[in-house]
């Protein structure tokens, strides 16, 4: 038997004992992990460095590379993390609706795990915590397979985690990894019908739709973030720049980070000047329409291909539009429904533009960074899903349950 079917077989089974265990118990596992990854960070640090050592050697790009690296303190958020989703509700077993028939059934509707979640991702090793613990706290039994750019610190990490979980009522078994950094371990994780109920993509445009177009098992869609800011003619560069500075410089890597910033020509004669200076201080390379290198004529020319691209790094396409119609239909064109934002002091024209852009999140007058399940106040997430069908935007613990009917009776039967 394959790793990947062996390890996938094991956390089935497991699901069978996590269905049963209490919201108590399942804290408990969570404070031990969390505590274990303070405790044993000089391991996970250790193996860190051999991945970042190899990254660099292969010539990984410094934003992807930041993307990968931990110190102490990015393993102490990690681990509090963990902690707040032990203060959210326990989002298994909740009566949802309550029926009774005119035949007298009584029809409850519960909410229950999905059972086994199969998660594939890129070089972030905080995935690999943020998943375990909200596919645990869920109900779940998970399995990861991380990308290989973070392969020995994916290793330190479940190799923390899973002896903190032989302290616990929680099988080991609840939390797999892949460790195989083959890219057939990928091709058959998909088609694990029958041991995983759902498979959820982390990463880049190729990653997720490889996983898309070729999964057999039910797919939820996390996208890459084609993320715009639009600048109206009635913004205020007060409130401006800063957000645009924020959601473009903060942590340029992620996907809730600004690609495109669109800017009402108005606007833009008067502005866009000083904006694009304070963003080239703070390293920016911006790619620009030709109205946007006649305003500033350092900046390079954007191709067609730009509009299209998750840079996750420290570049920016900057389009100059005569208004609104022209920033929606951009978006509509190149947006990949994850993050939109208005900066503008009209009611109207914000209202409008949060009522027709389609997207998981949409902002009037502040930065896209705040998509993220720490920042809606759902803890860790398990991803930002631009799909429609199960769940949108961030998805933290109640994503990750699914509904059952349970239904009393006193001897009907049906006519």
């Amino acid at each position: 038997m394959s790793e990947v079917r062996e390890k996938a077989a094991l956390a089935k089974e497991a699901a069978r004992t996590m269905n049963r265990l209490t919201t108590e118990q399942k804290n408990e596992a969570l404070a031990l992990m969390a505590d274990a990854l303070i405790a044993e960070s000089a391991v996970i640090l250790e193996a860190n460095a051999k991945d970042l050592a190899r990254g660099r050697q292969e010539g990984t790009s410094e934003s992807l590379l930041d993307r990968l690296a931990l110190n102490e303190k990015r393993i102490g958020g990690i681990a509090e993390g963990l902690r707040q989703i032990i203060d959210l509700p326990d989002p298994t077993g909740r009566l949802l609706e309550e029926t009774t028939r005119p035949n007298g059934l009584v029809i409850r509707k519960y909410t229950v795990p999905l059972g086994v979640i199969g998660i594939v991702y890129e070089a972030r090793p905080n995935v690999t915590v943020d998943a375990a613990g909200l596919c645990l706290k869920s109900g779940n039994s998970v399995v990861l397979r991380g990308g290989s750019a973070a392969l020995e610190s994916n290793k330190a990490i479940v190799g923390v985690m899973h002896r903190a979980l032989s302290r616990s009522a929680l099988p080991p078994e609840s939390l797999q990894l892949i460790e195989s950094s083959d890219r057939s371990s990928v091709d058959e994780l998909l088609k694990l019908n029958g041991l995983l109920d759902v498979i959820i993509p982390r990463g880049g445009r190729s990653l997720i739709q490889n996983v898309v177009q070729n999964a057999t098992v039910p797919v939820i869609e996390t996208g890459e973030g084609v993320c715009h800011t639009y600048l109206d003619e009635e913004a205020d560069p007060v409130k401006a720049d800063p957000i645009v500075i924020n959601a473009k410089v903060q942590r340029p890597s992620v996907c809730n980070s600004l690609e495109t910033l669109l800017v009402h020509e108005r606007y833009a004669g008067l502005h866009l000047s000083a904006l694009s200076g304070k963003l080239k201080e703070h390293g920016v390379e911006l790619r620009g329409c030709a109205k946007s290198r006649t305003l500033v004529p350092w900046m390079g020319e954007a191709a067609d291909t730009d509009w299209r691209t998750e840079y996750n790094d420290l570049i920016l396409s900057v389009k100059v539009v005569s208004g609104l119609d022209e920033a929606l239909e951009h978006i509509r064109t190149y947006g990949t429904l994850h993050s939109e934002c208005i900066v503008t002091e009209h009611a109207d024209r914000a209202e409008r533009f949060l009522r027709e852009v389609d997207a998981a999140a949409v902002y009037h007058n502040a930065s896209t960074r705040f998509t993220d399940g720490f920042e809606f106040g759902y803890g860790a997430e398990i991803g930002i899903s631009t799909q429609k069908l199960h769940a949108r935007g961030p998805m933290g613990l109640p994503a990750l349950t699914s509904t059952k009917y349970v239904v009393h009776g006193s001897g009907q039967i049906r006519g």
